[in-house]
């Protein structure tokens, strides 16, 4: 049982949203910190600084988790590795399994020309591994079950991993042609505009419309991660989405937890509608209630940017409110959600407004 934690979600202000997450907690006398995503390369300092001055100064960390490739999460982890006396970093890393996923990419016949292109899709991570290995800093491979401090990986396994890896649409011949690929980055960028359009419609207490479209592949790589830290159940999402969730749900006995039962959830991917559904938040977080509760059962915490016009989307709110969720998001500020902690000069959150609409 821990005796105190800290965890503190950084306001990541950019035109889109990002995620960076540090931890500080103590188990039997022994104090850990815990660094999870750093945001944009930018936002790097702020991830430092912010660790030095909450955590009594220091630059020891003791984990470094890089979720999955995206920029908005790995990007501020070059500064952490760089700045920082890092113990380990977590991450995945697809070019190392380049043998065994060969047989997979059939226009391939060279592991080593497989290992480079897998290198150049996913520069993010490639530039940590750079910096981790001129560091001496050793890298880990967060698969389901690995125990980081007193987090668990619940997901990915290893093997959803590696087909995440063959489906993505990032990935050579894995098998869309470049013209293909183009293609299909422009119905992409139709879709966030068509998406940015969304009509609002009036809604009743405990209605709830999700996306039928699945994130991406690279959402589904996170790293997902549980603790159970003084007495709080604590779930760390990154950008994960249903299939993601549900495998992680499938895995809780195996860390004795029973669900539902979370106290402070990571809403996924910036409150995104295409990472949950109501059957997979009624596992974790429960079923909709009948009302609005006055005293809430969990925190439910979301990484957005004040420009980030598309997230987090009401119908997510408003899921997290029907659980009887109190939510908050950064949006300019950091949100620490702590047990045991008074930090002179912070105030409460004011959770948000149960939403009366939605999107159709």
């Amino acid at each position: 049982m821990a005796d105190f934690f800290e965890i503190d979600f950084l306001d990541v202000e950019a035109d889109r949203s990002g995620d960076a997450i540090t931890l500080r907690y103590e188990v039997d006398g022994a104090t850990y910190v815990h660094v999870v995503d750093g945001g944009f390369q930018d936002t790097g300092s702020s991830v430092v600084a912010h660790i030095k001055k909450h955590y009594g100064g220091t630059t020891h960390i003791h984990n470094v988790v890089a979720t999955h490739p995206d920029g908005d999460h790995a990007g501020g982890l070059r500064t952490v590795l760089e700045e920082c006396d890092v113990d380990a970093l977590w991450m995945l890393r697809p070019w190392i399994y380049a043998d065994e996923l060969i047989l997979r990419f059939p226009r391939f016949t060279s592991v080593d020309n497989l290992k480079k292109r897998l290198r150049e899709v996913y520069p993010n991570i490639a530039a940590l591994e750079e910096i981790a290995e001129a560091q001496g800093i050793p890298i880990c491979a967060p698969f389901q079950g690995s125990r980081i401090g007193a987090f668990t990986v619940m997901t990915p396994s290893r093997q959803r991993y590696l087909d995440l890896v063959v489906s993505s649409k990032k990935t050579p011949e894995g098998a869309i042609a470049d013209q293909e690929r183009a293609l299909s980055a422009l119905y992409e960028a139709i879709g966030r505009a068509v998406a940015k359009a969304a009509n609002f419609v009036k809604a009743a207490w405990g209605a709830e419309v999700f996306s039928t479209e699945k994130t991406s592949a690279e959402n589904e790589m996170s790293v997902v991660q549980y603790a159970l830290l003084s007495g709080r159940r604590i779930l760390l999402t990154a950008d994960t989405g249903c299939d993601g969730l549900n495998e992680a749900a499938d895995y809780a006995p195996t860390v004795g937890l029973a669900l539902p039962g979370i106290n402070d959830f990571q809403v996924p991917h910036h409150g995104s509608r295409r990472n949950v559904s109501t059957a997979v938040l009624d596992r974790w977080l429960g079923a909709r209630l009948s009302q609005k509760l006055e005293a809430p059962k969990f925190s439910a915490i979301i990484s957005s940017a004040k420009k980030d016009e598309d997230h987090p989307r009401k119908a997510v709110v408003r899921a997290m409110i029907h659980r009887g969720g109190s939510v908050a998001t950064t949006e300019g500020k950091t949100v620490c959600a702590s047990q045991n902690i008074h930090r002179p000069g912070w105030s409460s959150l004011t959770p948000l407004d149960y939403p009366d609409e939605q999107e159709e």
